[in-house]
């Protein structure tokens, strides 16, 4: 079914921890001038990942168990108290993703909106003490337009990360 309306219906968001991916990574990147669908992203550069390792200024965030079911049950709660829908999420070691039905065009909101409770609440759970952020800056959000993207982007989310992770470490 086709949604006429210029408003997504849902948002499938990433964030990624601090660190754990760099410009110039094997895995690619993008910024803001390589970030349009279908074009390429930066290239792999062992020189620039070596800049951006040396500027990171920390080492690397890797979520364990306690964190990452800390972060779902923010997302969850987030998701429960604006009376959102929440047809997937995943958390992993070095990112979340989630699929969020939101009355917004801008999907940052919700973003935002998702890393701000999952910080708190770790920090409440005194899972996470330093001042600074566990996430990178901004992260990913790409438009759901029909029943079939949400669809997709669920069995992504929970099928297409790899193996279930222990919730405890």
């Amino acid at each position: 079914m086709w949604n006429d309306t210029d408003e997504p219906i849902a948002f499938l968001l990433t964030f990624r921890t601090h660190g754990t991916w760099l410009h110039g990574d094997d895995r690619g990147s993008v910024n803001r001038f390589h970030n349009k669908y279908g074009t390429p992203q930066l290239r792999p550069e062992a020189k620039w990942l070596a800049i951006n390792k040396e500027r990171r200024g920390r080492d690397p965030t890797v979520l364990n168990g306690r964190q990452r079911a800390t972060v779902r049950k923010a997302i969850i709660e987030t998701c429960r108290f604006r009376e959102w829908g929440l047809p997937a999420v995943n958390i992993r070691t070095n990112h979340a993703h989630a699929v969020v039905m939101a009355p917004y065009k801008k999907p940052s909101l919700v973003l935002n909106a998702l890393k701000a409770n999952a910080t708190r609440l770790l920090r409440e759970r005194h899972l996470w003490v330093i001042d600074l952020s566990p996430w990178s800056d901004k992260g990913s959000t790409r438009y759901l337009w029909t029943e079939r993207h949400v669809i997709l982007a669920s069995n992504y989310v929970e099928f297409g990360q790899g193996e279930d992770l222990p919730e405890f470490d």
